[in-house]
Protein backbone atom coordinates (compact mmCIF):
# COMPACT_ATOMS: atom_id res chain seq x y z
CA UNK A 1 0.00 0.00 0.00
CA UNK A 2 1.48 3.35 -1.05
CA UNK A 3 2.06 5.98 1.57
CA UNK A 4 -0.06 9.09 1.51
CA UNK A 5 1.87 11.91 -0.07
CA UNK A 6 2.76 14.68 2.35
CA UNK A 7 2.58 18.32 1.39
CA UNK A 8 3.77 21.46 3.16
CA UNK A 9 1.44 22.76 5.88
CA UNK A 10 -0.34 25.92 4.81
CA UNK A 11 -0.37 28.95 7.12
CA UNK A 12 -3.48 29.58 9.19
CA UNK A 13 -5.94 31.77 7.34
CA UNK A 14 -4.48 30.77 3.97
CA UNK A 15 -7.19 28.36 2.87
CA UNK A 16 -7.01 24.59 2.40
CA UNK A 17 -6.47 21.92 -0.23
CA UNK A 18 -8.27 18.62 0.36
CA UNK A 19 -7.62 15.32 -1.41
CA UNK A 20 -10.94 13.82 -2.47
CA UNK A 21 -11.73 10.13 -2.35
CA UNK A 22 -12.16 7.96 -5.42
CA UNK A 23 -10.51 7.94 -8.82
CA UNK A 24 -11.07 11.49 -10.03
CA UNK A 25 -9.26 13.46 -12.67
CA UNK A 26 -9.36 16.61 -10.56
CA UNK A 27 -8.96 15.02 -7.14
CA UNK A 28 -8.01 18.12 -5.12
CA UNK A 29 -10.60 20.61 -3.84
CA UNK A 30 -9.31 24.14 -3.23
CA UNK A 31 -11.10 26.04 -0.45
CA UNK A 32 -10.69 29.73 0.44
CA UNK A 33 -10.07 30.71 4.10
CA UNK A 34 -12.94 30.10 6.51
CA UNK A 35 -14.79 33.26 7.51
CA UNK A 36 -18.13 31.99 8.80
CA UNK A 37 -19.10 30.00 11.88
CA UNK A 38 -22.33 28.53 13.21
CA UNK A 39 -23.95 29.88 16.37
CA UNK A 40 -22.29 26.96 18.18
CA UNK A 41 -18.88 28.15 16.94
CA UNK A 42 -18.38 25.37 14.36
CA UNK A 43 -16.65 26.12 11.07
CA UNK A 44 -18.85 26.61 8.01
CA UNK A 45 -16.73 25.36 5.12
CA UNK A 46 -16.95 27.75 2.17
CA UNK A 47 -17.66 26.64 -1.38
CA UNK A 48 -14.60 25.33 -3.21
CA UNK A 49 -12.89 27.77 -5.55
CA UNK A 50 -12.18 24.96 -7.99
CA UNK A 51 -11.05 21.36 -8.37
CA UNK A 52 -7.58 20.62 -9.72
CA UNK A 53 -5.45 17.62 -10.62
CA UNK A 54 -2.41 18.50 -8.52
CA UNK A 55 -1.82 19.83 -5.00
CA UNK A 56 0.74 22.37 -6.22
CA UNK A 57 -1.71 23.79 -8.73
CA UNK A 58 -4.10 24.17 -5.81
CA UNK A 59 -1.39 26.07 -3.95
CA UNK A 60 -0.98 28.40 -6.93
CA UNK A 61 -4.73 29.03 -6.92
CA UNK A 62 -4.80 29.82 -3.19
CA UNK A 63 -1.80 32.10 -3.51
CA UNK A 64 -3.46 33.99 -6.35
CA UNK A 65 -6.67 34.16 -4.32
CA UNK A 66 -4.82 35.63 -1.34
CA UNK A 67 -3.11 38.14 -3.62
CA UNK A 68 -6.37 39.15 -5.26
CA UNK A 69 -5.26 38.00 -8.72
CA UNK A 70 -7.38 34.85 -8.93
CA UNK A 71 -9.89 34.67 -11.76
CA UNK A 72 -12.45 31.92 -12.15
CA UNK A 73 -11.19 29.28 -14.57
CA UNK A 74 -7.53 30.24 -14.33
CA UNK A 75 -6.75 26.74 -13.00
CA UNK A 76 -7.21 25.47 -16.56
CA UNK A 77 -4.18 27.50 -17.61
CA UNK A 78 -1.97 25.85 -14.99
CA UNK A 79 -0.35 22.53 -15.82
CA UNK A 80 2.05 20.63 -13.65
CA UNK A 81 3.39 17.15 -14.46
CA UNK A 82 6.66 15.32 -14.78
CA UNK A 83 7.14 16.49 -18.37
CA UNK A 84 7.41 20.20 -17.52
CA UNK A 85 10.62 21.76 -18.76
CA UNK A 86 12.92 23.67 -16.45
CA UNK A 87 11.78 26.99 -17.88
CA UNK A 88 8.12 26.06 -17.34
CA UNK A 89 8.84 25.03 -13.75
CA UNK A 90 10.69 28.29 -13.19
CA UNK A 91 7.70 30.25 -14.46
CA UNK A 92 5.45 28.26 -12.13
CA UNK A 93 7.63 29.04 -9.11
CA UNK A 94 8.11 32.66 -10.16
CA UNK A 95 4.35 33.14 -10.31
CA UNK A 96 3.99 31.75 -6.79
CA UNK A 97 6.74 34.03 -5.50
CA UNK A 98 5.36 37.09 -7.28
CA UNK A 99 1.89 36.50 -5.86
CA UNK A 100 3.35 35.86 -2.42
CA UNK A 101 5.24 39.17 -2.52
CA UNK A 102 2.05 40.92 -3.58
CA UNK A 103 0.29 39.45 -0.52
CA UNK A 104 3.12 40.64 1.70
CA UNK A 105 3.01 44.17 0.30
CA UNK A 106 -0.77 44.36 0.75
CA UNK A 107 -0.48 43.14 4.33
CA UNK A 108 2.16 45.75 5.09
CA UNK A 109 0.12 48.49 3.43
CA UNK A 110 -3.03 47.82 5.46
CA UNK A 111 -2.71 47.36 9.21
CA UNK A 112 -5.73 47.88 11.43
CA UNK A 113 -5.75 50.69 13.94
CA UNK A 114 -6.72 50.12 17.56
CA UNK A 115 -10.21 51.49 16.83
CA UNK A 116 -10.68 49.22 13.80
CA UNK A 117 -9.61 46.21 15.85
CA UNK A 118 -12.04 47.24 18.58
CA UNK A 119 -14.94 47.24 16.09
CA UNK A 120 -14.02 43.74 14.90
CA UNK A 121 -13.62 42.47 18.46
CA UNK A 122 -16.86 44.08 19.66
CA UNK A 123 -18.88 42.51 16.83
CA UNK A 124 -17.23 39.13 17.41
CA UNK A 125 -17.93 39.16 21.14
CA UNK A 126 -21.40 40.67 21.33
CA UNK A 127 -22.99 39.40 18.11
CA UNK A 128 -22.36 35.72 18.77
CA UNK A 129 -24.61 33.11 20.36
CA UNK A 130 -23.89 34.09 23.96
CA UNK A 131 -26.11 36.87 25.28
CA UNK A 132 -24.38 39.59 27.31
CA UNK A 133 -26.04 42.12 29.56
CA UNK A 134 -26.35 45.76 28.59
CA UNK A 135 -24.09 46.59 31.51
CA UNK A 136 -21.36 44.39 30.04
CA UNK A 137 -21.62 46.24 26.72
CA UNK A 138 -21.58 49.60 28.48
CA UNK A 139 -18.49 48.62 30.47
CA UNK A 140 -16.69 47.59 27.28
CA UNK A 141 -17.57 50.86 25.54
CA UNK A 142 -16.45 52.90 28.56
CA UNK A 143 -13.15 51.00 28.72
CA UNK A 144 -12.57 51.69 25.01
CA UNK A 145 -13.18 55.42 25.49
CA UNK A 146 -10.57 55.44 28.27
CA UNK A 147 -8.01 54.19 25.74
CA UNK A 148 -8.38 57.28 23.54
CA UNK A 149 -4.61 57.75 23.16
CA UNK A 150 -4.44 54.40 21.34
CA UNK A 151 -7.39 54.83 18.98
CA UNK A 152 -5.49 55.85 15.83
CA UNK A 153 -2.32 53.80 16.35
CA UNK A 154 -1.77 50.76 14.08
CA UNK A 155 -1.99 47.64 16.22
CA UNK A 156 1.37 46.29 15.09
CA UNK A 157 3.02 49.42 16.53
CA UNK A 158 1.38 49.23 19.96
CA UNK A 159 3.77 48.09 22.70
CA UNK A 160 3.35 46.72 26.19
CA UNK A 161 4.78 49.97 27.56
CA UNK A 162 2.06 52.01 25.83
CA UNK A 163 -0.69 49.78 27.19
CA UNK A 164 0.74 49.85 30.72
CA UNK A 165 1.02 53.66 30.53
CA UNK A 166 -2.70 53.83 29.74
CA UNK A 167 -3.56 51.65 32.74
CA UNK A 168 -1.24 53.64 35.03
CA UNK A 169 -2.31 57.10 33.91
CA UNK A 170 -6.10 57.07 33.52
CA UNK A 171 -7.75 58.48 36.70
CA UNK A 172 -10.20 55.65 37.35
CA UNK A 173 -11.34 53.54 40.27
CA UNK A 174 -9.90 50.05 40.56
CA UNK A 175 -13.02 48.35 39.20
CA UNK A 176 -12.97 50.57 36.09
CA UNK A 177 -9.27 49.86 35.59
CA UNK A 178 -10.11 46.16 35.69
CA UNK A 179 -12.47 46.71 32.76
CA UNK A 180 -9.73 48.52 30.81
CA UNK A 181 -7.22 45.72 31.42
CA UNK A 182 -9.84 43.10 30.52
CA UNK A 183 -10.66 44.86 27.25
CA UNK A 184 -7.00 45.22 26.25
CA UNK A 185 -6.19 41.61 27.06
CA UNK A 186 -9.22 40.27 25.19
CA UNK A 187 -8.73 42.55 22.17
CA UNK A 188 -5.11 41.59 21.62
CA UNK A 189 -5.75 37.91 22.33
CA UNK A 190 -8.42 38.12 19.62
CA UNK A 191 -6.00 39.89 17.25
CA UNK A 192 -3.39 37.20 17.86
CA UNK A 193 -5.97 34.46 17.37
CA UNK A 194 -6.97 35.68 13.91
CA UNK A 195 -3.33 36.36 12.96
CA UNK A 196 -3.51 40.14 12.72
CA UNK A 197 -0.41 40.38 14.92
CA UNK A 198 2.34 37.91 15.81
CA UNK A 199 2.84 38.81 19.47
CA UNK A 200 0.39 39.84 22.17
CA UNK A 201 1.60 43.05 23.90
CA UNK A 202 -0.99 42.81 26.69
CA UNK A 203 0.22 39.62 28.39
CA UNK A 204 2.04 41.35 31.27
CA UNK A 205 -0.54 44.09 31.88
CA UNK A 206 -1.38 44.74 35.54
CA UNK A 207 -2.97 47.34 37.80
CA UNK A 208 -0.34 49.14 39.86
CA UNK A 209 -2.59 50.64 42.51
CA UNK A 210 -4.32 49.49 45.67
CA UNK A 211 -7.72 47.90 45.22
CA UNK A 212 -10.19 50.48 46.56
CA UNK A 213 -12.64 47.57 46.82
CA UNK A 214 -11.00 46.99 50.20
CA UNK A 215 -12.12 50.32 51.68
CA UNK A 216 -15.48 50.83 53.34
CA UNK A 217 -17.37 51.42 56.59
CA UNK A 218 -18.71 48.26 58.29
CA UNK A 219 -22.16 48.31 59.88
CA UNK A 220 -21.99 48.67 63.66
CA UNK A 221 -23.75 46.34 66.11
CA UNK A 222 -26.42 48.99 66.49
CA UNK A 223 -26.83 49.16 62.71
CA UNK A 224 -27.20 45.38 62.49
CA UNK A 225 -29.81 45.44 65.26
CA UNK A 226 -31.82 47.95 63.24
CA UNK A 227 -31.57 45.81 60.11
CA UNK A 228 -32.84 42.77 62.01
CA UNK A 229 -35.72 44.78 63.43
CA UNK A 230 -36.75 45.51 59.82
CA UNK A 231 -36.03 42.06 58.38
CA UNK A 232 -39.45 41.91 56.69
CA UNK A 233 -38.41 44.82 54.44
CA UNK A 234 -37.06 43.88 51.01
CA UNK A 235 -33.99 46.15 51.21
CA UNK A 236 -33.14 45.06 54.76
CA UNK A 237 -33.26 41.41 53.68
CA UNK A 238 -30.77 42.03 50.88
CA UNK A 239 -28.43 43.91 53.22
CA UNK A 240 -28.59 41.12 55.81
CA UNK A 241 -27.81 38.48 53.18
CA UNK A 242 -24.81 40.53 52.07
CA UNK A 243 -23.61 41.15 55.64
CA UNK A 244 -23.66 37.43 56.50
CA UNK A 245 -22.25 36.10 53.21
CA UNK A 246 -19.66 38.66 52.07
CA UNK A 247 -20.95 38.89 48.50
CA UNK A 248 -20.95 42.06 46.43
CA UNK A 249 -24.38 43.32 45.39
CA UNK A 250 -23.67 42.56 41.71
CA UNK A 251 -22.72 38.98 42.59
CA UNK A 252 -26.24 38.21 43.75
CA UNK A 253 -27.16 38.10 40.05
CA UNK A 254 -24.35 35.66 39.25
CA UNK A 255 -24.32 33.15 42.11
CA UNK A 256 -26.01 29.76 42.29
CA UNK A 257 -28.20 29.20 45.36
CA UNK A 258 -28.47 25.62 46.63
CA UNK A 259 -31.23 25.61 49.25
CA UNK A 260 -31.08 21.82 49.66
CA UNK A 261 -27.50 21.87 50.92
CA UNK A 262 -27.64 25.51 52.03
CA UNK A 263 -24.77 27.17 50.20
CA UNK A 264 -24.02 29.87 47.63
CA UNK A 265 -21.58 29.25 44.79
CA UNK A 266 -19.94 31.69 42.39
CA UNK A 267 -19.06 35.34 42.20
CA UNK A 268 -17.42 37.90 39.93
CA UNK A 269 -14.05 39.50 39.14
CA UNK A 270 -11.33 36.88 39.80
CA UNK A 271 -11.13 33.13 39.17
CA UNK A 272 -10.93 32.53 42.92
CA UNK A 273 -14.02 34.66 43.50
CA UNK A 274 -16.00 32.96 40.72
CA UNK A 275 -15.30 29.48 42.11
CA UNK A 276 -15.93 30.13 45.79
CA UNK A 277 -18.49 28.33 47.93
CA UNK A 278 -20.12 30.14 50.86
CA UNK A 279 -22.33 28.20 53.30
CA UNK A 280 -25.58 30.06 54.01
CA UNK A 281 -25.38 31.26 57.61
CA UNK A 282 -28.19 29.82 59.74
CA UNK A 283 -29.34 33.34 60.66
CA UNK A 284 -30.30 34.19 57.07
CA UNK A 285 -31.42 30.78 55.82
CA UNK A 286 -35.11 31.53 56.31
CA UNK A 287 -34.73 34.78 54.34
CA UNK A 288 -32.91 33.05 51.48
CA UNK A 289 -35.39 30.17 51.28
CA UNK A 290 -38.35 32.56 51.33
CA UNK A 291 -36.95 34.76 48.55
CA UNK A 292 -36.01 31.79 46.37
CA UNK A 293 -39.48 30.24 46.71
CA UNK A 294 -41.37 33.49 46.16
CA UNK A 295 -39.13 35.25 43.63
CA UNK A 296 -36.91 32.50 42.22
CA UNK A 297 -33.86 34.66 42.88
CA UNK A 298 -32.22 36.68 45.64
CA UNK A 299 -32.13 40.05 43.88
CA UNK A 300 -34.92 40.99 41.49
CA UNK A 301 -33.90 44.62 40.86
CA UNK A 302 -31.11 45.85 38.61
CA UNK A 303 -28.10 47.28 40.42
CA UNK A 304 -29.05 50.86 39.56
CA UNK A 305 -32.63 50.34 40.77
CA UNK A 306 -31.47 48.74 44.01
CA UNK A 307 -28.99 51.55 44.63
CA UNK A 308 -31.74 54.14 44.17
CA UNK A 309 -34.04 52.27 46.56
CA UNK A 310 -31.21 51.91 49.08
CA UNK A 311 -30.57 55.66 49.14
CA UNK A 312 -34.27 56.24 49.82
CA UNK A 313 -34.50 53.47 52.43
CA UNK A 314 -31.46 54.00 54.67
CA UNK A 315 -32.66 57.28 56.27
CA UNK A 316 -35.67 55.35 57.63
CA UNK A 317 -33.33 53.19 59.72
CA UNK A 318 -31.47 56.16 61.19
CA UNK A 319 -28.10 54.36 61.09
CA UNK A 320 -24.95 55.70 62.73
CA UNK A 321 -23.11 56.21 59.41
CA UNK A 322 -23.97 56.64 55.76
CA UNK A 323 -23.62 53.32 53.97
CA UNK A 324 -23.45 51.73 50.54
CA UNK A 325 -24.23 48.11 49.71
CA UNK A 326 -20.51 47.44 49.49
CA UNK A 327 -20.16 48.18 53.22
CA UNK A 328 -21.93 44.85 53.80
CA UNK A 329 -18.87 43.05 52.44
CA UNK A 330 -16.66 44.87 54.91
CA UNK A 331 -19.14 44.04 57.65
CA UNK A 332 -18.79 40.35 56.85
CA UNK A 333 -14.99 40.61 56.88
CA UNK A 334 -15.15 42.45 60.23
CA UNK A 335 -17.47 39.79 61.69
CA UNK A 336 -15.11 37.04 60.55
CA UNK A 337 -12.23 38.72 62.35
CA UNK A 338 -14.28 39.49 65.45
CA UNK A 339 -15.49 35.90 65.89
CA UNK A 340 -12.11 34.31 65.04
CA UNK A 341 -12.93 32.73 61.71
CA UNK A 342 -9.71 31.16 60.39
CA UNK A 343 -7.89 33.73 58.24
CA UNK A 344 -7.52 31.41 55.25
CA UNK A 345 -11.21 30.55 55.43
CA UNK A 346 -12.11 34.24 55.64
CA UNK A 347 -10.19 34.74 52.39
CA UNK A 348 -11.92 31.77 50.80
CA UNK A 349 -15.35 33.03 51.80
CA UNK A 350 -14.58 36.50 50.41
CA UNK A 351 -13.06 35.07 47.23
CA UNK A 352 -9.63 36.56 47.84
CA UNK A 353 -6.61 35.08 46.07
CA UNK A 354 -3.83 33.43 48.05
CA UNK A 355 -0.30 34.81 47.76
CA UNK A 356 0.88 31.65 49.55
CA UNK A 357 1.25 28.98 46.84
CA UNK A 358 0.72 26.15 49.34
CA UNK A 359 -2.68 27.49 50.38
CA UNK A 360 -3.76 28.31 46.84
CA UNK A 361 -2.93 24.83 45.52
CA UNK A 362 -3.53 22.51 48.46
CA UNK A 363 -5.78 24.53 50.75
CA UNK A 364 -9.13 23.08 49.67
CA UNK A 365 -11.90 22.97 52.26
CA UNK A 366 -15.03 20.87 52.46
CA UNK A 367 -18.43 22.55 52.67
CA UNK A 368 -19.03 21.47 56.26
CA UNK A 369 -15.60 22.72 57.31
CA UNK A 370 -16.47 26.14 55.91
CA UNK A 371 -19.90 25.96 57.52
CA UNK A 372 -18.28 25.32 60.90
CA UNK A 373 -16.18 28.47 60.45
CA UNK A 374 -18.95 30.78 59.22
CA UNK A 375 -21.25 29.65 62.04
CA UNK A 376 -18.73 31.08 64.49
CA UNK A 377 -20.26 34.45 63.60
CA UNK A 378 -22.92 35.29 66.15
CA UNK A 379 -26.01 36.85 64.69
CA UNK A 380 -27.18 39.97 66.55
CA UNK A 381 -30.77 38.76 66.33
CA UNK A 382 -29.80 35.39 67.81
CA UNK A 383 -27.88 37.02 70.66
CA UNK A 384 -30.81 39.31 71.51
CA UNK A 385 -33.26 36.38 71.42
CA UNK A 386 -31.02 34.30 73.69
CA UNK A 387 -30.91 37.12 76.26
CA UNK A 388 -34.68 37.54 76.12
CA UNK A 389 -35.20 33.79 76.60
CA UNK A 390 -32.80 33.64 79.56
CA UNK A 391 -34.54 36.65 81.19
CA UNK A 392 -37.83 34.79 81.09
Amino acid sequence: MSKKKKHPKLPNGYGSIQKLSGNRRNSYAVYPPTTHYTEEGKVVRPKALCYVSDWYIGLAILTAYKAGTYKQGMEKELVRDSHLSSSEMNKFVEKLLADYMLITRKTEDKVLTFSELYQLYYNWKYNGKRVYSQQSKNSTRAAYKNCKLLHDIPINEITYEQLQDIVDSVPLKYSSLENVVLLLKQMFRYATGIFLIDKNPSVLLRINKEDDDESGVPFTNSDLDKLWSHEQDDIAQILLILCYSGFRIMELKAITVNIDEMYFKGGLKTKTSKERIVPIHSAIQHIVVSRMKEKGTILTDSYSTFRRKLVEYLPILNLEDEHTSHDCRHTFSMLCEKYKVEENDRKRLLGHSFLDVTNSVYGHRELEELRKEIEKIQCRKCVVNEHETSDK
